[in-house]
């Protein structure tokens, strides 16, 4: 059975300290919360690239394709019009909708993106019921982190490395 337990810290420091020492004993560090951007954490962390932007590629492009394809077969294929000998597929007119679609799409493709990676809307998460952890956008940093044998071990490692408060996770 995992246990997840919650450390809390004084400075960014400990924090890195106590995040190389769980890995190195073996423990799974899962997540770190800090009230500013700390260079090299997300690395330390091992978090995976975000994947929004390719999202928002993918979306764009799929979304003007469309655009273009159904302008081009109804203006050649379904619906013919002979406007002054012009050609029928005169490929430049179609333009101007596929790019206003695709970059609409792409956008909210990016919102979607965003939202799934975020798991949100989340009305309730366990870690808001930890005493103190709304600190974490003040003056403490926080580090969630899981064992998958004894939650002692890991509370032991946690506390030698300089936590204040060390707090199991309850999840429902």
């Amino acid at each position: 059975m995992t246990s997840t337990l919650v450390a809390q810290f004084l400075d960014p420091e400990t924090l890195q300290g106590a995040l190389q020492r769980v890995k190195g004993t073996g423990h799974a560090a899962l997540d770190a919360f800090t009230p500013y951007p700390i260079e090299g954490l997300a690395e330390q962390l091992g978090v995976a690239r975000s994947r929004i932007r390719p999202a928002m590629l993918i979306g764009g492009l799929a979304t003007a394709a469309f655009a273009f394809g159904l302008q081009w077969y109804s203006a050649v294929i379904d619906y013919p019009i002979d406007s002054g000998g012009r050609p029928l597929n005169s490929w430049q007119v179609f333009l101007l909708v596929p790019f206003e679609v695709g970059v609409f799409a792409a956008a909210l493709a990016g919102v979607i993106a965003f939202l799934r990676s975020c798991r949100l809307p989340r009305l309730h998460d366990a870690l808001f019921e930890i005493p103190g952890f709304e600190r974490a956008t003040q003056d403490r940093y926080v580090l969630v982190a899981a064992s998958e044998a004894d939650p002692n071990d890991l509370r032991t490692v946690l506390t030698e490395a300089g936590a204040v408060a060390v707090t199991e996770l309850r999840l429902p």
